[in-house]
């Protein structure tokens, strides 16, 4: 129908036309209402008794809470760990850091796919210090771990909490607790970056394998000696095809060195081995060098001190990162601490005067409040 502005219009649109259909579905909208309303917030006894039930989503889920640092979710973490501390404990903790080339991942995996074959449960943490700078993750390392990651008798966590060390670090141990609820028998515990993170894995695992390359003449003079003497076995790497002579070359003078520290606090005899992650050859003896050592230190008591010892650690590293936290985080602080660093900076006060100052308003703030 031709009307005298020269446009046309249907029939139906002279006569009101056809309401429109919404663009969303009413009803759809009131059925993911309806839903959203009845989903159960989970409380730390759901948490628990989905880890216990061996349920990965919800031991995913409660790790990710752990890793959280919402006030809320620190609260309810801390519930989780207590209700499943009962549980935890039964598990061989395997730290394992190495230089860098040394295929920490491939060893992880063929390692990892030897244990879950004798019949244990894995759990793969991480302890990655470099996502205090990248804010990322090593999310990379579950595509490196093909196998391992669809093993059903193992369990791969990234760990993308960014942050320092030690808060990285005690989450990483709080996992441990949560994946040994979950039923893990074998916890491997793996450092992602260098320097500080050994010591930190050190501290809460019952054995430490440190994975060194062939050729280790002069590599000697670049590796930490105090990496060295924390290491309960050492490795050498990549012993295949035309580097297996170099390897036991290696394996030698690693040996050698090691004995010319000091005895080893437990007591047993650090044993260097070579492997091939590639050709699964060398995993059978570091694994029986492992339950030699587990064995020989419960018999000993030294296995059950050391974790009491690492338990005590932690307890004082929670209290030196909790202090430091509300510090910085105290609105008194924040407002003097700028002005309080310029003044060092120009030589008006001296670091330990400034410092003394700054934590005479903190505790007066806190009496105060």
């Amino acid at each position: 129908m031709e009307h005298q502005d020269g446009t046309f219009r249907s029939y139906l649109e002279e006569k009101g036309g056809v309401e429109k259909p919404p663009v969303v579905d009413p009803n759809a909208v009131a059925r993911f209402k309806s839903r959203k309303r009845k989903q159960k917030v989970l409380t730390a006894k759901d948490y628990v008794q989905g880890i216990r039930s061996g349920n990965r989503t919800l031991l995913s889920q409660a790790i990710t809470i752990v890793e959280s640092n919402l006030q809320e979710h620190y609260e309810l973490a801390q519930e989780i760990i207590t209700e499943c501390l009962p549980f935890s404990g039964n598990s061989i903790r395997i730290g394992i850091t190495g230089v860098p080339g040394a295929g920490k991942s491939t060893f992880i995996e063929s390692f990892g796919k030897y244990i879950t074959q004798k019949k244990h449960s894995l759990a793969v943490l991480a302890i990655d210090p470099s996502s205090e700078r990248t804010k990322g993750s090593i999310l990379g390392d579950k595509t490196r771990m093909v196998e391992l990651s669809v093993d059903e008798n193992a369990y791969i966590r990234p760990s993308p909490s960014a942050g320092s060390l030690g808060g990285v670090a005690r989450k990483t141990r709080e996992s441990i607790i949560l994946c040994e609820a979950a039923g893990f028998d074998v916890i491997f515990v793996e450092t992602v970056g260098v320097g500080q993170s050994e010591t930190a894995v050190h501290s809460m695992v019952d054995f430490f394998l440190l994975l060194m390359l062939a050729g280790a003449g002069d590599e000697l003079q670049g590796i930490k000696r105090g990496i060295m003497e924390m290491a309960d076995s050492i490795s050498i790497t990549k012993a295949d095809g035309s580097n297996i002579d170099k390897a036991k070359v290696a394996r030698s003078e690693y040996q050698t060195a090691l004995s010319l520290f000091p005895p080893h606090p437990s007591g047993v005899t650090q044993k260097v081995t070579v492997c091939s992650a590639l050709e699964k050859r060398g995993l059978s003896e570091i694994w029986k060098i492992i339950e030699e050592y587990v064995s020989t230190t419960k018999h000993a008591g030294f296995f059950e001190e050391k974790r009491n010892q690492q338990a005590k650690y932690w307890m004082y590293e929670s209290i030196h990162e909790q202090l430091q936290r509300n510090f910085y985080s105290s609105p008194k602080i924040q407002k003097h601490l700028a002005a309080t660093e310029q003044k060092v900076i120009q030589q008006q006060k001296s670091s330990f005067v400034a410092a003394q100052e700054l934590l005479d308003i903190y505790f007066q703030y806190k009496e105060k409040s």
